[in-house]
């Protein structure tokens, strides 16, 4: 029972692992260089676009469980718009295009899955009718692809929030006695998100980009919507907890100053506490800390409800806080 599971990690993260090495050659070949400046969060060029190898090992992951499961999960259209996004955020990286774009692609990829999905499976459960449900998930589903884009700014932390959604989606479908499909489907995520990794970890060889980052946000998106819509609400709003918080809170802050929130920026909790002193790995390495705990609370969850997703506020916050104050620490050397 468990060597599916086991395949579908090891063999995403094989083929990101292989095919992250031999983009690193292209991406220098082809100019595709993020150049440090006011608002980076590094000090070196370093190639951008690497989480392409990333999101081929996902598509590969979910074409092969479309062909031999035929579960209509998995069906033509989340792949459809994993491949669209992947293209339009390719151009983004490679020579810009407009934010009014790249939000009517996003929209249109992520309307097309939910006008097909079974009309009895509602998102939230029974707190809204049909067309209410589907308009708020859609909304949410948007959010969380521009969020996770926007929190893709130190080196390992998205490939990281990745994997530990992957992974915590993978865990609580198996408690919950989700179908197989979406548990390999997560596994695929975890598995290609850690094969990045290898090249994104601090010091990075490689950033994702939003080929990488628009992609997976998305690909995420519709797995937490798929286990909110089997019924398992609480757990899919715990999993990407930190990054929706941080995100949102910096986000509306931003707004409510009345900057350009789809600007890049160093604003972001986690940006704080790299600009306090903290190192990009040691900043990583505590979002994926409280991850785990996210796991943990998202695992329980499946019994306990919204019980569950309050103990899972406070060490979201607490870090938030821990981040947010990483400015006035003193004796940290200056991050790299």
């Amino acid at each position: 029972m468990m060597m599916r599971p086991l395949l579908a990690f090891g063999l995403a993260f094989g083929v990101s692992c292989l095919l992250g090495r031999l983009l690193l050659p292209l991406l220098h070949k082809w100019h595709v260089i993020d150049h440090p400046n006011v608002r980076s969060s590094h000090t070196k060029p370093t190639p951008r676009g690497g989480g392409l190898a990333m999101i081929l090992a996902v598509l590969v992951g979910w074409a092969i469980i479309a062909i031999f499961m035929r579960q209509a999960f998995v069906s033509v259209l989340p792949l459809a718009g994993i491949i669209g996004l992947g293209l339009v955020s390719w151009m983004d990286d490679r020579k810009g295009m407009p934010a009014s774009l790249r939000l009517v692609a996003q929209a249109g990829a992520v309307v097309l899955p939910l006008l097909f999905m079974p009309r009895d499976q509602l998102v939230f459960g029974s707190l809204l009718p049909l067309i209410p449900d589907r308009i708020l998930a859609g909304i949410c589903w948007l959010w969380f692809i521009n969020l996770f884009n926007f929190m893709d700014g130190i080196d390992g932390i998205a490939g990281g929030e990745a994997a530990s959604v992957g992974l915590g989606l993978a865990l609580v479908g198996m408690l919950a006695g989700q179908q197989e499909a979406p548990v390999l489907m997560a596994l695929v995520a975890a598995g290609a998100a850690c094969g990045f990794l290898v090249w994104n970890w601090h010091p990075a060889k490689m950033f994702m980009g939003d080929v990488g980052s628009i992609p997976m946000g998305y690909a995420l998106g519709w797995l937490l919507i798929g286990l909110a819509a089997a019924g398992h609400l609480f757990p899919a709003l715990i999993l990407p907890l930190y990054f929706v918080a941080d995100a949102s809170f910096t986000i509306t802050k931003r707004a409510l100053r009345r900057e350009k929130i789809w600007e890049a920026h160093r604003e972001h909790l986690y940006q704080v506490a790299v600009q306090g002193g903290r190192s990009h790995a040691r900043v990583t390495s505590l979002v994926i800390v409280i991850n785990i705990v996210l796991i943990a609370a998202a695992a329980s969850a499946v019994w306990l409800g919204w019980e569950a997703l309050a103990i899972a506020v406070v060490p979201v916050v607490a870090l938030m806080w821990i981040f947010s104050h990483a400015r006035h620490e003193k004796g940290e050397k200056p991050a790299a």
